[in-house]
């Protein structure tokens, strides 16, 4: 009955992160780019991904239940000597495919070709501690492989984005998705800030990271994977304006990550509690996740954290919070885009005129920006102090032509320098130039030659 339980609990984890891609009328593109989205978060494959699929079609639920262990084999399925012929060839190079070890094994007429059969070794080897992801474990270069926890608060922050519900709340009210985006400090466990949001925009994070700051003051350094919503200009630029440290987890190691993949488990009893509560709306989603969480993670007693709970560990600590200033926040989480400044001294940004001014002509300045409101923008270029820029309104009567600038003025002069240098330059080439020789002084000889 426990098994049978298990088996359930993981066939609804797996239902949960597939529903996604059984949406009717998904279109290839879409399909596509849901399911990188899914291995970057689960650290599937996509090939896992897809017999997930294909089980769930054809078997419905029961086919996302994980197979029973321990199957009995036949006393000659494969022998000692085999297996360790095989392992052997694991070890030699441990990205070779059981496919490939059975092949070798057969042209090495160490096992009659079809005989031994490909899921048999899988399991034998996965058994001895043999099987490709283990393999990869202590093959990969790089970070060591083993757990790391950071000593005061607000040392390092964690981040991620987990697959939420379905919620009507689409156009005509037809079932949406949500998204779930944490902030986890890597000291203490503690949830800087969470909410669930209606796309999987940049601007989610964006939200996110701002209000965590808001509330906790700024991190020495941040830890992302290399999701769109974090690896972006947006964000390079934020963090330095702030003096944080970016950091990025290296591709395909969600285990990096593990306090908040951890937490984003904890999180699916969440989602498997709040389906009973029949909830319509994103605020009501989102009104019950900050109950859940305070009551069950926040307050919480952690293992880790010598069974305080993460609200105690962060509070207790002696580190000192460091905030920054309103002004210099908001500053420091503008989008910042490049323009080039016409003839009349404006840009064009998105669709809209903005009058920077004369002295910037064919220049190319830095548009800082906030994307929910665009009616005033900051102008930033090298040697200048960063200046407002507002909307130009065009009415029906064309103003006055801008003035232009002192230094850009006409100078009065008395004559024209070019053609005085021109007639100086004439002068001094006909002198140089050699006269041409006069056959008319060359006098004739008698014979009338030359």
């Amino acid at each position: 009955m426990k098994d049978q339980r298990k088996a359930e609990d993981v066939a609804e984890q797996r239902f949960t992160f597939l529903s996604p891609l059984l949406t009717s009328g998904l279109d290839p593109a879409k399909a596509k780019e849901l399911r990188a989205a899914i291995c970057s978060q689960t650290g599937l494959s996509e090939r896992t991904l897809r017999r997930y699929l294909a089980k769930h079609r054809t078997e419905g639920f029961s086919g996302l239940k994980p197979k029973a262990k321990g199957r009995k084999l036949g006393p000659d399925a494969i022998s000692a000597e085999l297996l360790e012929e095989a392992i052997l060839l694991r070890r030699e190079v441990p990205g070779r495919s059981v496919s490939q070890i059975i092949q070798i094994l057969e042209w090495d007429q160490k096992v009659t070709p079809g005989k031994l059969k490909r899921s048999t070794l899988q399991e034998q080897l996965t058994q001895r501690g043999y099987s490709s992801r283990q393999m990869r474990m202590y093959a990969s270069s790089g970070i060591a492989a083993r757990r790391f926890q950071k000593r005061h608060r607000n040392s390092l922050w964690q981040s991620d984005i987990k697959f939420g519900p379905f919620l009507p709340i689409g156009p005509g009210g037809t079932n949406k998705q949500v998204y779930l985006v944490l902030f986890v400090d890597d000291a203490t466990r503690f949830v800087l800030h969470g909410a669930f949001y209606e796309s999987l925009e940049k601007a989610i994070v964006e939200d996110c990271f701002r209000k965590a700051i808001e509330k906790y003051g700024l991190p020495e350094a941040v830890y992302f994977d290399n999701g769109k919503q974090y690896k972006n200009k947006w964000m390079g630029r934020t963090c330095a304006k702030l003096g944080i440290r970016l950091l990025f987890a290296k591709p395909y190691s969600p285990e990096s990550k593990g306090k908040v993949e951890r937490l984003n488990g904890v999180v699916q009893g969440f989602l498997n509690e709040v389906s009973l509560e029949n909830v319509k709306t994103l605020e009501q989603l989102n009104t019950w996740f900050q109950v859940w969480l305070s009551e069950c993670h926040q307050h919480k007693p952690h293992s880790a954290l010598e069974e305080k709970s993460p609200e105690t560990a962060y509070r207790s600590d002696a580190k000192p919070l460091r905030f920054v200033e309103p002004d210099m926040l908001a500053s420091a989480f503008l989008h910042c885009e490049d323009r080039k400044v016409d003839k009349a001294g404006c840009i064009s940004f998105m669709g809209k005129k903005y009058e920077v001014g004369l002295l910037f002509i064919g220049r190319t300045v830095q548009v800082a920006y906030d994307p929910a409101d665009i009616v005033e923008v900051t102008i930033e270029h090298e040697g200048h102090t960063p200046w407002k820029a507002r909307e130009l309104v065009i009415g029906e009567r064309s103003g006055r032509r801008p003035q232009l600038p002192d230094h850009l003025q006409p100078e009065a002069a008395d004559s024209s320098r070019l053609l005085r240098g021109a007639e100086r330059r004439h002068a001094e080439r006909h002198v140089q130039q050699a006269h041409a020789v006069s056959y008319r002084t060359v006098r004739k000889e008698e014979d009338g030659h030359v």
